[in-house]
């Protein structure tokens, strides 16, 4: 009998969640030939955790709903999410995009699923956690269905209300608020919530993290299958004198400032995770089991976060076939048994 406990993390990063649902999506297909029910994705984790675009497939994947339509749902409304992005001088008193579609968008499909009604963060069907940065308290925050006793604050939230919370980048959407009722019948506001990504782009270590406090389990127990977004590293070693706001928000329409931190952040992860999982050196041996699904972005396979040209977003998107063909085998012995 297999006691392991297994954990799905899913990166940030805007439009490109379609590398990620693409790559879960090949996966459902696998699952689709087996003949003992175990057909959904959700059903092999113990805990899922997702950051910012991973927060939404995170959510959807735990209330049943397919990767594949995730993806579908990603390339077919790009236009729509970010299509009408604000001219240079709209930016900058207001967000690139206004949030109102995305989150119609959201909450349809999220009710599609939980029979015409808002599911809240207690109707998941496998345990999941959701960074975000709260401004009104000024601190980071991790939403959590109620997984353990303590973790009670959360479960009423409805689940698109915490999909526009980790998935508001600042500079691309307004700091996501809303209200709603709990389920003693007050309501309680939900202001001023920021994209996860500011803290946990890469949100593995959460899921570590929860997974031995909160579930009492130890770094041998666990088995985890990280997905990321691709990867290219933020450099620029070149001479220039101006760094200005032109450079880091503006220059051939990439905001710089945002890649930096989400990267830098999600580098740092990886490094730590390095560290607990092979030790200094790489050492060790292996303290727990680990697959992280990326890859590397040039120049010319990269986009933006808000690219809403769908021919672009899909080319992005078939890389992820090309990862899943490299290492289907080992993801799925692992983790699909």
């Amino acid at each position: 009998m297999n006691d392991k406990f297994k954990i799905l993390a899913i990166d940030g990063g805007g439009i490109k969640g379609v590398f990620p649902a693409m790559y879960l999506a090949l996966i459902e297909a696998e699952l689709a030939k087996r003949d003992d029910g175990k057909t959904k994705l959700h059903q092999h984790f113990d805990l899922i955790t997702g950051t910012s675009t991973g927060g939404i497939i995170a959510l959807a994947l735990s209330l049943g709903i397919p990767a594949k339509e995730i993806y579908e749902l990603y390339v077919s409304n790009a236009n729509s999410i970010f299509g009408n992005k604000r001219s240079f001088f709209g930016q900058i008193l207001k967000s690139s995009h206004d949030n109102a579609f995305l989150e119609q968008l959201i909450r349809n499909k999220f009710k599609e699923y939980n029979e015409g009604e808002d599911p809240r963060l207690q109707d998941v069907n496998t345990p999941v956690c959701i960074p975000m940065y709260d401004l009104v308290k000024g601190n980071p925050s991790i939403m959590k269905s109620p997984y353990h006793e303590a973790c009670t604050r959360d479960l009423h939230i409805p689940m698109y209300q915490v999909a526009m919370a980790t998935a508001s980048a600042p500079s691309y959407f307004n700091p996501y608020s809303n209200s709603y009722v709990d389920l003693n019948g007050t309501e309680k506001k939900f202001a001023n919530k920021v994209d996860g990504g500011v803290m946990a782009n890469n949100p593995t270590l959460v899921g570590i993290l929860e997974a031995t406090k909160a579930f009492g389990k130890e770094l041998e127990d666990l088995e985890i299958l990280s997905i990321g977004t691709g990867e290219k590293k933020f450099a620029d070693g070149g001479v220039r004198k101006n760094w200005g706001i032109y450079y880091w928000m503006v220059k051939n329409g990439r905001k710089r400032l945002i890649d930096l931190f989400m990267q830098s952040q999600s580098q740092l992860v990886a490094n730590y995770i390095s560290l607990l999982h092979k030790g200094i050196d790489k050492r060790e041996t292996e303290n727990f089991v680990y697959q992280r699904v990326n890859t590397e972005l040039t120049s010319d396979n990269d986009i933006r976060m808000d690219e809403s040209n769908k021919e672009l977003i899909t080319n992005f998107a078939e890389l992820a076939s090309v990862e899943f063909q490299e290492n289907n085998t080992a993801v799925m012995n692992t983790f699909f048994k």
